[in-house]
Order: C-alpha cells, then structure tokens, then sequence
C-alpha cells in the first residue's frame, strides 16, 4: 500500500458505523492517525453508547493503524470544539476532516413535527458547521487542510418524506461550496460527497416513504436492482479528496456509489426568457414562460389521475 495519507491527522464524525466507519478504517490503512467520532445514538439520534466509537479504534489500532475515540456530540459549538482538541491533544495537529455523522427522522411535511425538523438539522448541517468551523481556525493559521462533507440526492433532487434531511443536506452543499471560497486562499480545499450506501439509516426509512417515490417515478434511494451499495466502497473517494492528489479540487459535489464516482454538475441557467422593457406584465409573461421557459418540464410529484 502507498500510504497515500502517511503521517496526516483525520477527524472522522459518524464513523462507528456504515459510511464513517469505512472511512475511518480506510484512512488509518493509508497512515492517517484518526479520530474516531461517535457518540452513539440510534438512527433518530436518541440514546447513546460510547463502546461503538471504541469498537472501531481497537479495530483499527488491532490492524496496525493508529486511533483514538471521541464520544463527544456535533450538535454544539463546544462538541464540535472538543472533536477538533481530541485531534490535537492526542496527535499534536489535524489536516482532514470528514463530517458523516447524521441521523434520520423521515415524515411527510404535514406530518413533520418540530422537533423532528430541529433534531435533523442539528446533527447534519450544524453538527457539520461546529466541527468545520474549530477545523478552519486551525486551517487558517497552517495554511492547509482537507473538508470532506457528506450531501445527499435527497438534498440535490429531493426525495419524499425528506423535507428535514434534504433540507439540512442541500444546506451542507451550499455550506462546502461557500467554504471552499472563504478558505481556498489559504490552501485548503472543502468537497462533498453525495453517497448511495445500504447503510441502517437507508434501513429506517419508512415503507410509505418508498410507496410514494415508486408512484412519483422517484428513483429508490438505494439505486437501482442489483447495484453494489457496501458503505465501505464510498471510502476510497473520501480518501483521495483527503491526499495531496487532490490538491486543486475545491468546492465540488461527487456521486458516489458502488463502482461508480460522478462529478455533479454545478447550478446554470438553462432555459430563459428575456424583456427588453425591462419590466414584465403579467399579460407578457405568462404566454412566454409557458411557452419556452418552462414547456416540457416534468412535475416530479403529479396529481392523482394526470
């Protein structure tokens, strides 16, 4: 092996299980000293139990690799604090962060409650921006660093039932691309991963949820029949955006399932229309939008009986 990550510092949030974990034992077989972070909650985020973030460190520590747990929450700017010191009180610096930690809370929006949107958002979009943040103050001063994010479709496309978790993980896209810009200058790269994984999270979806996508025409989540969907295969990206391959990469979105890596394609303007006036009425608009702007495009969710 090359040691493609020989002598780096990783923080790994999420990574007792599924995705994280992959990533985490992966990084240490490339040389990286990882922070095991895993306060581990059930997949709605209640509960806790701390021997899931040991689990993964004696696993990695029983290959030869080097690793330290942290049971410490993202939902706090004092967790995420407390993450980023766990890195360099036991390994003296951090060069890569990795934000995979998030829970599930699927219902229909007028079924959503409250706190179910607020839970969903605290651990994926701001459980992201505590642990980034502290990251980047360090970041700054060494003038270099690596941010993977983890997005999803559902934050990119949409899915139903998602009006929380797509909602925090369009956030997280937007958050890594202006990242990317506020720190670029100083030789760190932000990039996100949208990953398909048959992880337990995928597992807790409720069935209604998945009835709803078939009738809408919405692909499944987990791709397609028969597509390889092992967490472990999203590892090998996390871990080449992490090396000094990847040096220039900054600021883009990777679908990433299987055997299979795509680079998204940023937001464009596709279709427009134009008012040399300057000002539209609605008597101009409507005739023209219907007509160009807007001819053709598929509702995603159409009524019953259209």
């Amino acid at each position: 092996m090359a040691n493609y990550l020989q002598d780096k510092v990783a923080i790994v949030t999420g990574a007792g299980r599924g995705i994280g974990r992959g990533v985490a034992k992966l990084m240490a077989e490339e040389g990286a000293k990882v922070v095991v972070v895993d306060p581990g909650v059930n997949v709605d985020g209640t509960g806790s139990d701390q021997s899931v973030a040991e689990v993964v460190t004696s696993e990695i520590r029983e290959a030869g690799g080097t690793a330290v747990a942290c049971t410490e929450s993202v939902v706090s700017m004092a967790g995420g604090e407390k993450i980023v010191q766990t890195a360099v009180d036991n390994f003296g610096k951090l060069d890569i962060v990795v934000t995979c930690a998030g829970i599930l809370r699927d219902r229909m929006i007028f079924n959503m409650t409250e706190e179910e949107w607020d839970d969903v958002i605290a651990v994926h979009l701001k459980g992201t921006f505590t642990v980034v943040k502290h990251a980047c103050i360090l970041f700054r001063q060494q003038r270099s660093g690596r941010i993977i994010t983890f997005s999803s479709q559902s934050g990119l496309v949409g899915n139903s039932g998602q009006a929380n978790y797509g909602a925090a993980k369009s956030g997280i896209a937007g958050f890594t691309k202006v990242v990317a810009k506020d720190m670029g200058r100083y030789g760190v790269t932000a990039n996100s991963i949208a990953p398909r994984a048959q992880t337990r999270m995928i597992g807790a979806i409720p069935d209604s949820a998945a009835e709803l996508r078939a009738r809408g025409g919405v692909a499944p989540l987990t791709g397609g029949e028969g597509e390889e969907l092992d967490p472990e295969h999203i590892a090998p990206f996390v871990c080449y955006l992490a090396c000094d391959f990847a040096a220039n990469i900054n600021g883009q979105i990777f679908l990433v399932y299987g055997d299979t890596v795509s680079l998204m394609s940023q937001p464009r303007p596709q279709n427009a229309i134009y008012n040399p006036g300057g000002h539209w009425s609605m008597d101009e608009l409507a005739p023209l939008a219907r007509d160009y702007l807007t001819k053709d495009i598929a509702n995603p969710a159409p009524a019953a009986g259209q």
